[in-house]
């Protein structure tokens, strides 16, 4: 069963978004390792969670 929300560009654009974040947190100081790049990390993650949650209905 295919997943309507995958087809979706701003779904697509979202994931870009999380591995181009993900690439840039990698640059952080180590001292921001578990505190900004982890919160950072998690938002952007919520962003494509969150518009395949919302095309399900």
């Amino acid at each position: 069963m295919a997943f309507k929300f995958k087809q979706l560009r701003v779904w697509q654009k979202s994931l870009e978004l999380t591995y181009l974040v993900d690439f840039t947190t990698k640059l952080f100081p180590k001292d921001e390792l578990f505190i900004l790049t982890s919160q950072i990390k998690r938002a952007a993650d919520s962003v494509s969670l969150n518009i395949a949650e919302g095309s399900t209905g």
